[in-house]
């Protein structure tokens, strides 16, 4: 079993919580797909659709909403 690497979704400031959410979108990715050459290979399909990336912003948001959720909103 791997080390966990997310021991808390508690951030100081939304701009960290923002980059919490992205790296949990990243991690996703990287679970689904760990073949790094697969990644590789399938970029440029995806890096040039706007369905794919409005997408993928999609999963960003939906992680930051729970981050900032976690943090009350930072009030």
């Amino acid at each position: 079993m791997t080390e966990p690497w997310l021991k808390t979704l508690i951030t100081a400031t939304p701009q960290e919580g923002f980059e919490l959410a992205v790296t949990l979108s990243r991690r996703g990715v990287r679970t689904t797909q760990p073949d790094v050459n697969v990644l590789k290979e399938l970029r440029p399909v995806y890096a040039n659709d706007a369905d794919s990336l409005t997408a993928a912003s999609h999963v960003v948001a939906v992680n930051f909403q729970t981050v900032a959720a976690a943090n009350n909103y930072w009030r």
